[in-house]
């Protein structure tokens, strides 16, 4: 029997449009979405539209069985869409703007929530609107000391700056980021070296207890100041990477709490980043054989 957690992904909650279909996406909730199937008791924290998306989202995160109690509604914005373009199974973005998630309002029962949670993760597509920015800013100083604040870089140009960045890194105590965002970081922030001695730069400026620095279908390293892992990656069929690192995320933070050793924790990680690759969307189930008992076993 997994310990309990509770913990919560905030901003961005969407519809990912694909040429046949939609799939519920937007990481933070994709990340919750799979904290929960770890065992995590989860929550998005987000605000959808007065409309029929938004009323569409709601039962779809019912039917996942995430609460929705802090989702908020606006009568002013649309619920989130990006359009989604699938070339070699990678996927391309087409980000609509003005929406209910770039408004997520700060209020007393989101404080709360924050002030409860064992970790949250956050990115800075969300932090494009300053409402949504001071917002999740807010929540993240509302939590405990000793939780996990997992900044998830999910760089989509031009939806980022370096001033953001590093006022997230400043909030996180958990970096991730990939082959294809490093170099940007490391251009921003004036980072030199090989890969490692850029990420111990980003550790040693912002006091980072991790690290984790993800390369696709070749692996991921996981990097602390005193300690580190590195995985070589999980082969298989690719359907598409939609969501791939955000289970990977939600992964990484439940082995964390358990207090789960980094190799461990990094090869399972990468074992559900892969199963996903081969389902379609963000959100898919996963099999019994990467929950219950085998998570973490």
């Amino acid at each position: 029997m997994l310990e309990q957690f509770t913990v919560a992904g905030i901003g961005e909650l969407l519809w990912d449009i694909f040429p046949n279909h939609k799939r519920l996406g937007g990481a933070p909730a994709n990340f919750a979405h799979h904290t929960q199937q770890l065992g995590a008791t989860a929550f998005a924290v987000s605000c959808i539209g007065m409309d029929e998306l938004g009323t569409e989202i709601k039962a779809q995160l019912e039917k996942l069985g995430l609460a929705g109690a802090y989702v908020k509604e606006s009568s002013k914005y649309p619920t989130g869409k990006v359009d989604v373009v699938l070339k070699a199974g990678k996927p391309t973005y087409q980000i609509h703007e003005h929406v209910a998630w770039d408004h997520i309002p700060f209020s007393p029962e989101i404080k709360d929530l924050a002030g409860s949670l064992h970790a949250a993760c956050f990115g800075s597509l969300s932090q494009r609107s300053s409402v949504s920015k001071k917002t999740i800013h807010s929540f993240i100083r509302q939590m405990r000391d000793d939780s996990l604040r997992i900044f998830d870089v999910n760089l989509r140009p031009p939806f980022y700056s370096q001033e953001t960045l590093s006022e997230s890194l400043d909030l996180a105590n958990i970096l991730k980021l990939s082959d294809e965002e490093l170099p940007v970081l490391a251009d921003l922030f004036g980072l030199r070296g090989n890969v490692e001695k850029q990420l111990r730069q980003l550790i040693e400026r912002y006091d980072l207890r991790l690290i984790a620095y993800t390369r696709g279908p070749h692996g991921s390293l996981l990097l602390g100041p005193g300690e580190s892992s590195d995985f070589a990656g999980c082969e298989g069929p690719v359907l598409d990477t939609v969501g791939a690192g955000d289970s990977f995320t939600a992964t990484l933070c439940m082995g964390l709490l358990l207090g789960k050793p980094l190799d461990k924790v990094n090869q399972f990680a990468n074992e559900v980043a892969a199963y996903v690759c081969t389902q379609m969307g963000a959100t898919p189930e996963l099999p019994a054989n990467l929950t219950g008992k085998r998570a973490f076993a």
